[in-house]
């Protein structure tokens, strides 16, 4: 079997930046094999080029990285996992992936911005936790906010593009259902001006308040790598930052709901949780029912009892129309009819499309490194560089 001589420094490098242990490395490679492979057979200057595939699987390098005899140096404009200790998440293998991922899109946007004499400079302003996140957010929402009427995707596309107005990319991902390695985060921001959000198709609500509440992070200019959920934004132990990002991102998104939702009676038994006032809530503001129910918590409009009990009964409702769907599809398929589901497509930033428009136009990136990088087929270029 072929083998290959590396520069065992590098590979050392990509073990920290991913904070991965030689173990770890072991434990993925020798997955699905009878006859394990040994630390003395990986960690040296010549490997088998079967195993350093198997590891570039992991870092998505090229075999080429692992060759290259300079010697790599920790920096800290490389990636957020040189510059913080610790997040918001214990990072499962792919939320690692994803974030380097983009920590590389976003040196790579910076250059071709830079290149193609593209101004990306900050626009809005810096704020502080000492800043009133009510106030802050109310400011915010007459540049960022995307208005009434939308359905809750194009609201998310809309403020995705009004985000880019102020030289703020947001990207989206998608983990596909075949994906070994998925991320466990919901979203991050990366200074100076990078948002990433993980594509929740069926909580699309979710994902709109973790894009305002990473805002809340860019405002701050405080990096962050974010797992929310309910329990996350009810967490009265949370960090200073943290509270503020949820502060801003409830407000920003309730706007003038605030007032009415700061209103209502306790929700009680008796008054089936306010559960018909919540409903017609969530058709004027971008907030989901289980959103609108923590925020009573923390007002003390509803006791953690009956909090849980209501989001316990909305988690129900919700597995029972999944289960429902899928007897569908069965049923469906016993007659013979067969419906392909497609992953969701990431929404693209107008702000990544017009870097890379610019950077095509100057001749810095051809036909296929543009197509690759807008995730689109060589045919449909022409409709992407108007």
């Amino acid at each position: 079997m072929s083998k290959i001589e590396i520069n065992i420094n590098r590979m050392e490098h990509l073990l920290k930046l991913y904070r991965l242990s030689k173990e770890d490395i072991l434990l993925h490679i020798n997955q699905g094999r009878k006859t394990p492979v040994f630390s003395t057979e990986i960690f040296k200057s010549e490997i088998k080029t079967s195993f350093l595939k198997k590891i570039d699987n992991i870092f998505n390098k090229g075999l080429n990285y692992y060759i290259d005899p300079k010697q790599p140096q920790e920096l800290k404009e490389e990636s957020i996992f040189f510059r913080k200790d610790q997040f918001n998440a214990e990072l499962s293998l792919g939320s690692k992936q994803r974030v380097t991922q983009f920590e590389e899109e976003k040196i790579a946007l910076s250059a071709l911005a830079k290149l193609s004499n593209l101004n990306l400079d900050r626009i809005l302003p810096y704020y502080s936790v000492q800043d009133n996140p009510k106030e802050v957010a109310l400011l915010l929402r007459t540049k960022l906010y995307p208005g009434k009427g939308f359905y809750i995707k194009e609201f998310l596309k809309v403020f995705i593009s009004k985000l880019a107005d102020y030289n703020i990319a947001a990207f989206e991902f998608v983990d596909s259902p075949n994906k070994r390695e998925k991320a466990n985060v919901n979203g991050f921001y990366l200074s100076p001006n990078i948002i990433v959000l993980k594509r929740i198709q069926k909580a699309l609500r979710r994902e709109v308040f973790t894009l305002a509440h990473e805002l809340g992070h860019y405002l701050l200019d405080v990096e962050e790598i974010d797992e929310i959920d309910e329990e996350f934004i009810a967490n009265k132990s949370l960090s200073d930052t943290e509270r503020w990002c949820n502060e801003f991102a409830y407000y920003f998104l309730a706007g003038e709901y605030d007032e009415y939702i700061s209103s209502l009676e306790k929700a009680v038994s008796q008054n089936n949780f306010q559960d018909d006032a919540i409903v017609n809530l969530t058709k004027e503001i971008p907030l989901s029912k289980i959103a609108i129910y923590t925020r009573l918590v923390l007002l003390n409009k509803i006791s953690r009892k009956d909090y849980n009990l209501v989001k316990e009964n909305i988690y129900r409702a919700f597995k029972d129309r999944e289960d429902e769907q899928q007897l569908k599809k069965e049923l469906d398929k016993e007659k013979g009819i067969i419906t392909t589901a497609r992953n969701p497509v990431p929404i693209i930033s107008p702000l990544v499309k017009k870097t890379l428009q610019s950077a095509y136009y100057e001749g810095i990136i051809g036909e296929r490194e543009f197509c690759k990088r807008m995730n689109i087929k060589p045919e449909k270029i022409d409709s992407y560089l108007q």
